[in-house]
């Protein structure tokens, strides 16, 4: 099942955007769409929960370590005639239009934020 993502921008964010996910620096149009306030993104972007008390412990005593994806969206923007720049944004997940929203077990995971369209 295709997911689209949005990226809110930070409050008091003006163009232009420079948009970046994982370092690598995104094309408006083909990688993304300023919608309103938000940056909506064509395809999933996903960022890792808080970790829990198990996995933390096997962290902290290097017995094992955590390797889900996280994806890092960074954004340089103006705001009061100053460049700025927010790193490490919040993903929201979209569902796409055409699709019902989850509801069955196992369809979300334990951080993930779902909004709809």
């Amino acid at each position: 099942m295709a997911k689209r993502s949005l990226v809110e921008l930070p409050g008091g964010a003006e163009p232009p955007y420079t948009v970046f996910v994982n370092g690598v620096r995104q094309a408006e149009g083909s990688d993304y769409r300023v919608k309103g306030r938000s940056l909506l993104f064509d395809r999933e972007l996903r960022q890792e929960g808080p970790l829990g008390f198990w996995r933390w412990t096997l962290m902290f005593f290097s017995i094992a370590g955590t390797y889900r994806r996280h994806d890092s969206v960074d954004v340089k923007y103006r705001q009061d005639g100053r460049d700025r720049v927010a790193t490490n944004l919040d993903v929201v997940y979209l569902e796409q239009p055409d699709t019902p929203a989850a509801s069955g077990p196992g369809e979300r995971g334990g951080a993930d934020r779902r909004a709809g369209p």
